[in-house]
């Protein structure tokens, strides 16, 4: 194995599992359940034929499936009552290190979520640990291909970032260099798609970026979160709690786009995106609420608001800041410097809670595969 293999953002990313994941980012299904109407009127532009073959649907980036689990239902319902004929087949995509197990778990019904596997006549599930960077499907084999809040990792760390843990955070040559990545990666991802789809076939990405006012995750006039967490971070060098080295070593292998860096492949017809038959049918962005900020506004409990806020930050984080920690440290002290680091983003919020919220902000993108 290279070295460069080493440093792919497959080897080593992966949301908590256990469940943990679908519990912890209610806000991330609320992104799904309020845009399902735009996955239904693709559904009903697409006006899939009833002529007896397969109908797949894949979700990509599905973490525990937890929280697209009513959207695929209620999607999947919809499909089969336009084409009673065809089987459907529904496939859940994710990394390697994904917990792939809860996920059939929750479609189920062996979970406290409320599975749909039952309700569904002729319907096949399956799960690929294959990489969205990589071909995932055969040729002409997708009919409805959905990702939310997923495609902003990319594929590897393009360099790292001096004073920052994150892109946004970024400036000059690295915020340069994880621009330039997020492109490669965005287009090499839609080319993918766009070989795999039917003609005709849909794709519905809701995917995190930065909006027309400047406003991305966590940073929405509040206190910015991917600064709060390089601060903290940044502290736990200065106490010499972990090295220099281990700081400069985490970066968040994401890339946040602008509304105009999200289309371009699809509207110059030299891009090989647009060559591939693959065109916009709708965009927009939308900010929903962080709904513990929400909740707190309510109930007015800063240790409540902390202690229910955290773990949704602690729930995708959490593997890339244990990855910045040397592995030459027990991985009982590794574990130990992570819970201080949460531990110590949840005093400062039980502290000095005003402020502190993950509004999610999304590019809504639906396209279409021409033919």
């Amino acid at each position: 194995m290279s070295a460069a293999q080493a440093g792919t953002t497959e080897r080593f990313m992966a949301m908590k599992g256990g469940g943990y994941y679908s519990k912890a980012t209610t806000g991330a299904k609320d992104v799904i359940d309020r845009a399902t109407p735009l996955i239904l009127d693709a559904l009903d532009r697409m006006a899939p034929a009833d002529d007896g073959s397969t109908f797949t649907m894949a979700d990509m980036g599905c973490a525990d499936g937890g929280t697209s689990i009513d959207m695929v239902r209620t999607v999947l319902a919809r499909i089969r009552e336009k084409v009673p004929s065809r089987s459907l087949q529904m496939v859940y995509t994710d990394l390697p290190k994904n917990d792939f197990s809860q996920v059939f778990q929750n479609i189920h019904g062996q979970s406290d979520l409320n599975g749909y596997a039952d309700d569904i006549s002729n319907l096949y599930v399956y799960a690929s640990a294959t990489s969205f960077h990589k071909p995932m499907f055969p040729p002409g084999s997708l009919n409805l291909g959905f990702s939310a809040t997923a495609s902003h990792y990319i594929s590897e760390v393009p360099t790292e970032i001096p004073d920052h843990v994150h892109m946004v955070g970024a400036s000059g040559a690295a915020r340069a260099a994880f621009e330039e990545q997020g492109a490669k990666d965005w287009r090499s991802m839609l080319v993918n798609r766009a070989r795999e789809l039917a003609p005709g076939g849909r794709l519905a990405l809701f995917n995190f970026g930065i909006d027309e006012e400047g406003r991305y995750l966590g940073h929405t006039g509040g206190v910015s979160m991917f600064d709060t967490f390089n601060a903290l971070w940044q502290g736990l060098c200065e106490d010499e709690v972990i090295t220099g080295r281990e700081y400069r070593a985490t970066n968040f292998p994401q890339c946040y786009r602008t509304v105009e860096q999200f289309i371009r492949p699809f509207e110059d017809p030299s891009d090989p995106v647009h060559q591939a038959g693959l065109r916009i049918d709708h965009v927009e962005t939308r900010v929903v609420p962080c709904p513990f900020a929400t909740d707190f506004k309510q109930h007015r409990d800063p240790v409540r608001f902390a202690k229910s806020y955290i773990p949704t930050l602690r729930s995708w984080s959490e593997a890339t800041f244990a990855k910045g920690l040397s592995a030459d440290r027990p991985i009982e002290e590794r574990q130990a410097i992570i819970d201080s680091f949460y531990g110590n983003y949840e005093s400062l919020v039980a502290d000095s809670p005003d402020g502190h919220a993950m509004d999610y902000v999304h590019c809504y993108l639906i396209a279409r595969k021409e033919g």
